[in-house]
C-alpha cells in the first residue's frame, strides 16, 4: 500500500516542480521586462511649482508607455546647468535630454553636442506648425529646429487696475506706446500726492533687448546673428537712446521708480507693486501666478510698450528649450524625442501654463478647459498668450544668435544703472558698446 502511494505521488511532485519553474521564469521575465525599459536621463533647472508640475509630467509619461523611463534630475540654475552639460558630454554622466536657457542657444549649437530635433520632426512628419512660430524661431538656425521651446515667457506690462480706478485714471491701452505709459504713471504719481510711483523698469538686460526687438532694431549685426556670426553690437542706436531718455526723464520727475540693481531689485519691485506703492512694472509673463495670489486687487496686463509713432514689432521670448544629446544611442535619442512630444501635447501645455504661468506653446491649448477656466477667473491672463500669437517672427524679434550674451547683459545693465542714476545716456551706452565689441572680437578669434 505504501509502495502504491509513493508511486502515485511522483506525478504530483513533478507537476509541483514544473509550476515552480514556470513561476520563477515568469517572474524573471517580468523583472527583465521592467529592467529592459530604456532609461532617459533628463536634466532641468525648474524649482517650486514648475518643478512639481514637471515631475508630474515625467510620472505620467512613464506610466503612459512601457518602453522608456524618464529620470528627472535638478541641476541648479541655468548657468550651472550649461557648464555641467558641456563638461560631461561624451561621458556616462551626461543627460539624454536637457533644458537649456534661451541665451545659451548659440553656445549649445556651436558645441556640436546635440542632435537637432528637426531630425525627428522630419522622421515623424510631426506638425510643428502647432507650436508657436515666434517661440520656435528663437531656437532655429537655417530653417532647422535645433531644440524645442518649452518653458516660455514674454515680457508684459502689469498694472494695478484697482489702484487706477481709485484715482480715476484711465488704464493704458492693450498695445501701449511710451506716451501712454507716461500719462498713467504721471497721473498716478500726482493724484496720490506722490505716495505711489507710476512705473518701474528693472535694470535687466533682457528688458533692454526687448525694447530694441519691439521697435524692430537689431542689437547685433548680421540680423542679430541670424544671417551670420555677429561681429559688432548696437547699444546706442535710435531706440536705445529714445527708451533710456524716456526712463531717465520720468525717474527725475519722480513718476518712475528706480529700485536699483542686484538680486533684491526685482523682489523689492514685486513687493512695492503688491503693497500698492507702485502702479505698473515691466516683467515676465511667468509672474502672473505670483501676482494673482499675492493681492486681492484686480490685475491688469498689456503688451510690451513701443516707441511713439511706430507700430510694435513684437517682442522675443524668454525661458528655455529642450535639447537632445548626440552622445547617446539612437534608442535613447528616440525616447528623448517621445518625451518632448509628450510635453508639447495641447493638454499638457495648457496644464503647464495654468500651474506655472509659462505660456502654452501648442496653439490647441487655448481650447483646453483648464485655460478657459483660468481666463474666466482672470481675463487679463489671456493677454500674454495673445501677444505671443500676434507676433510674426522676424530677425529682430527671434532672439539674438550670438555667444557671450551673459556678458552683453552685464554691460547693458551697467549702462542702465548709470543712466538711471542720471549720467549721460549716450556715453554710458557707447562705453558698454565698445566693451562688448572688444569682447565679441576676442570671442570670434578664439572660435576660429
Amino acid at each position: 500500500m505504501k509502495k502504491i502511494n509513493s508511486y502515485n505521488s511522483r506525478p504530483l511532485l513533478f507537476l509541483f516542480l514544473i509550476c515552480i519553474v514556470l513561476l520563477t521564469t515568469l517572474t524573471g521575465c517580468s523583472s527583465a521586462k521592467a529592467d529592459s525599459k530604456i532609461q532617459i536621463t533628463f536634466w532641468h533647472e525648474m524649482t517650486g511649482p514648475a518643478q512639481v508640475q514637471l515631475e508630474k509630467f515625467v510620472n505620467e509619461f512613464n506610466k503612459s508607455q512601457n518602453k522608456y523611463t524618464v529620470v528627472p534630475q535638478f541641476e541648479g540654475n541655468y548657468n550651472e546647468a550649461v557648464q555641467k552639460i558641456l563638461n560631461t558630454h561624451g561621458t556616462s554622466a551626461s543627460p539624454a535630454v536637457f533644458q537649456s536657457m534661451d541665451i545659451s542657444t548659440s553656445q549649445i549649437y556651436n558645441s556640436g553636442y546635440t542632435t537637432p530635433v528637426q531630425k525627428f520632426i522630419n522622421a515623424d512628419n510631426y506638425n510643428v506648425n502647432k507650436i508657436s512660430a515666434v517661440a520656435r524661431a528663437f531656437y532655429s538656425k537655417n530653417g532647422q529646429q535645433l531644440s524645442m521651446p518649452f518653458n516660455t515667457s514674454q515680457p508684459v506690462l502689469y498694472y494695478n487696475a484697482s489702484l487706477l480706478k481709485k484715482y480715476d485714471i484711465t488704464p493704458p491701452p492693450v498695445d501701449p506706446s511710451y506716451s501712454d505709459i507716461s500719462r498713467v504713471a504721471q497721473q498716478l504719481y500726482a493724484r496720490s500726492d506722490k505716495k505711489v510711483k507710476g512705473l518701474s523698469v528693472e535694470i535687466y538686460g533682457w528688458l533692454f533687448e526687448q525694447f530694441l526687438a519691439n521697435s524692430g532694431e537689431s542689437l547685433a549685426n548680421n540680423d542679430d546673428g541670424h544671417s551670420g556670426t555677429p561681429t559688432a553690437v548696437n547699444f546706442s542706436g535710435t531706440t536705445a537712446m529714445t527708451t533710456m531718455k524716456w526712463i531717465q526723464e520720468n525717474i527725475k520727475s519722480g513718476a518712475f521708480m528706480n529700485y536699483g540693481s542686484g538680486s533684491n531689485a526685482p523682489t523689492n519691485e514685486m513687493a512695492g507693486f503688491l503693497s500698492g506703492k507702485l502702479g505698473m512694472f515691466l516683467q515676465s509673463s511667468a509672474d502672473i501666478s505670483q501676482l494673482t495670489a499675492g493681492t486681492e486687487d484686480k490685475l491688469g496686463i498689456t503688451y510690451y510698450p513701443h516707441p511713439d509713432g511706430q507700430k510694435s514689432n513684437g517682442v522675443s521670448i524668454g525661458g528655455a528649450s529642450l535639447w537632445i544629446s548626440n552622445d547617446k544611442s539612437r534608442k535613447v535619442q528616440r525616447g528623448s524625442w517621445e518625451f518632448i512630444k509628450y510635453l508639447m501635447r495641447s493638454q499638457n501645455q495648457a496644464a503647464w501654463q495654468a500651474a506655472t504661468g509659462y505660456l502654452a506653446l501648442n496653439k490647441d491649448s487655448q481650447k483646453e478647459a483648464v485655460l478657459q477656466k483660468l481666463y474666466q477667473k482672470n481675463p487679463a491672463a489671456r493677454i500674454p498668450s495673445q501677444q505671443l500669437a500676434r507676433t510674426v517672427p522676424n530677425n529682430t524679434n527671434s532672439g539674438i544668435f550670438m555667444q557671450g550674451l551673459i556678458q552683453e547683459r552685464t554691460l547693458t545693465q551697467t549702462a542702465m544703472e548709470q543712466i538711471y542714476d542720471g549720467k549721460n545716456i549716450k556715453s554710458s551706452l557707447q562705453d558698454a558698446e565698445k566693451q562688448m565689441n572688444s569682447y565679441v572680437k576676442s570671442l570670434n578669434q578664439a572660435n576660429k
